[in-house]
């Protein structure tokens, strides 16, 4: 059995790879977050290669390929820390493409594949406002699912009180919203296969950034000198690095279990994505962590670009639900909660 990408996966992976890292030189992720914008035309790059849209059908105006292509891309974003509103984005489509209705499908995906109307999603909860929506400041339509899975609400962002929140997450926008009374239409379908595929995006996306962030902590090992010897011919310093890999390939092991489930086996989804996020959630956290030690003082200072890799991973971590809630859920899944 084969579990290698495709031909034309390992070519997305390859093209976006080397785009990304052309377009999110370190210096411009820096200059993007300290002044918490986005450029504009790093959107519009991205919405002309179609990444916008490759998971949404093409009969919606997307490229009609699977979660798989969808979490290749969002690694890539995450291993650079991209400063655009592409998660977001992916979250919105995926929301109507597998919780809307077909009248919500006709009138929306086109301009969310395009990426000329952009969607975005969040979770509510119980006192009817939506805490960390990322990019609602600048969607066009924000879906909502509720707090227990149970549905959710499609609004325009007109419908929404929008007040933008900082987070320590400068590299991308964060609002909490709160829908105005009566406003939005309920989804028309099921939301929790929809919530699944985005849990799995935003674990693929974590991968992304401890894949980064052991990368940089393995060159900073072999670099830093000590005593006449690098860094990482000490155990403690080579120990804790075999950890940081350990915790990304079994993070990334699972996201794209989860990414196949979601197009070849939809009945194994629900636990494949619950255990997906909660290990990604744990390493993304664990992995940065670790590297700020081997860094040493020089990693916690605001200069160094490690900071931007930690506060993307601890954000992304509560999106779509913690850790521990995703553990909880493969526990009552697996007969055990």
């Amino acid at each position: 059995m084969n579990f290698d990408f495709s031909d034309d996966q390992q070519a997305i992976k390859r093209t976006a790879h080397d785009l990304l890292a052309d377009r999110f030189k370190p210096d411009t992720v820096r200059e993007l977050a300290e002044g918490e914008r986005y450029d504009d035309a790093h959107w519009g790059e991205i919405a002309e290669l179609g990444w916008a849209g490759i998971a949404i059908d093409e009969a919606h105006g997307g490229q009609g390929l699977g979660m798989v292509e969808l979490a290749i891309l969002a690694e890539e974003l995450g291993y650079t820390v991209a400063p655009v509103p592409f998660l977001s984005n992916a979250a919105g489509g995926i929301a109507i493409q597998h919780a809307g209705s077909d009248a919500q499908r006709e009138r929306l995906l086109p301009g969310i594949a395009s990426g000329d109307a952009r969607a975005t999603a969040g979770l509510l909860r119980r006192n009817g406002v939506a805490a960390l929506v990322p990019d609602a400041d600048s969607a066009a339509t924000i879906v909502l699912f509720d707090a227990e899975g149970a549905g959710g609400i499609v609004l325009d962002a007109a419908d929404c009180e929008i007040e933008p929140l900082a987070t320590i997450d400068q590299t991308r926008r964060y609002a909490r919203v709160t829908p105005r009374d009566g406003a939005g239409e309920p989804l028309g379908g099921d939301t929790g296969p929809a919530l699944d595929r985005i849990a799995t995006v935003v674990s693929a996306e974590i991968v992304g950034v401890a894949q980064k962030t052991l990368e940089m902590a393995v060159e900073y090992a072999r670099d830093r000198q000590q005593f006449g010897r690098p860094i990482g011919a000490y155990q403690g310093v080579s120990h804790r690095c075999a950890d940081m890999l350990r915790e990304t390939e079994s993070a990334r092991s699972t996201a794209y279990w989860a990414a196949w489930a979601a197009d070849a086996e939809p009945e194994t989804l629900p636990i494949a994505a619950a255990m997906a996020k909660a290990l990604a959630s744990d390493a993304g956290w664990n992995v940065t962590a670790s590297a700020l030690q081997v860094h040493g003082g020089i990693g916690f200072t605001w200069e160094h670009d490690l900071h931007f890799l930690l506060k993307r991973a601890k954000v992304d971590g509560a999106l779509f639900g913690s850790a521990s809630q995703h553990r909880e859920r493969v526990a009552a899944l697996s007969g055990l909660g």
